[in-house]
């Protein structure tokens, strides 16, 4: 199956770099490029891509407003190391994948494919400083016990395991790291998984991210 991709950058170069490198993959196909938050827009309603792959910073638009305002196409965002205060913004509009742009440009073809079946992925590099993000953020209701779960998330029914599972999600380990820092297997942990995401009504991992952020189950330096 080819993967429909949107390429979405106001730099040529890096757009050149992505569209010389998907010519030689049997499996992508760019379906459209766009400079703006505005165009990348217009064209995901023309060409219908599977993928967006989307700068954060551009003019006339950026790629959180962007992000929200695309349906029907899944999300990777590219950022620089400069664009700390973007992360949660973008994940929270919706984006699958939250990459940055020293990776190497086969590690961001590898996300584009990951995103594409339906899970979502995050740098490690991302998600560290996306838990610095959320420690600067002044907690909503003052009074709140630190480490508190949110009173909207339906989280009385996920399970001490499940809640370990979160925790190690939220930290940005991978399921076989998550196998091994259990003493589990790796089928297990995708059991995990899936029960979390009906529980939780999460859309994919990056919202599973986002949700032991959101609960206390990570803080700095954990």
């Amino acid at each position: 199956m080819t993967i429909r991709v949107l390429l979405v950058d106001d730099q040529p170069l890096v757009r050149a770099g992505l569209r010389v490198l998907m010519a030689d993959t049997s499996d992508l196909e760019i379906v459209g490029e766009a400079g703006t938050g505005a165009q990348a827009v217009r064209l995901a309603a023309e060409v219908a891509p599977d993928v967006v792959v989307m700068d954060i910073r551009m003019p006339d638009m950026d790629g959180i407003e962007a992000t929200r305002r695309i349906s029907g196409a899944r999300v990777v965002m590219l950022t620089t190391f400069d664009d700390d205060e973007y992360v949660y913004g973008a994940l929270r509009a919706g984006a699958s994948g939250f990459l940055v742009k020293d990776m190497a440009l086969e590690e961001i073809l590898a996300a584009v494919r990951v995103v594409a079946r339906g899970d979502g992925l995050i740098a490690p590099s991302v998600t560290r400083r996306l838990i610095a993000e959320f420690a600067a953020r002044p907690e909503p209701d003052a009074g709140r016990d630190a480490g508190a779960a949110r009173p909207d998330r339906p989280v009385e029914g996920i399970t001490g395991r499940e809640r370990e599972v979160l925790t190690l999600v939220g930290r940005g380990l991978s399921n076989r790291e998550i196998a091994d820092e259990l003493v589990i297997s790796v089928a297990t942990v995708k059991a995990h998984m899936a029960r979390l995401l009906a529980k939780l009504d999460a859309r994919d991992r990056v919202q599973l991210v986002i949700i032991a952020y959101e609960l206390g189950l990570v803080a700095p330096g954990r």
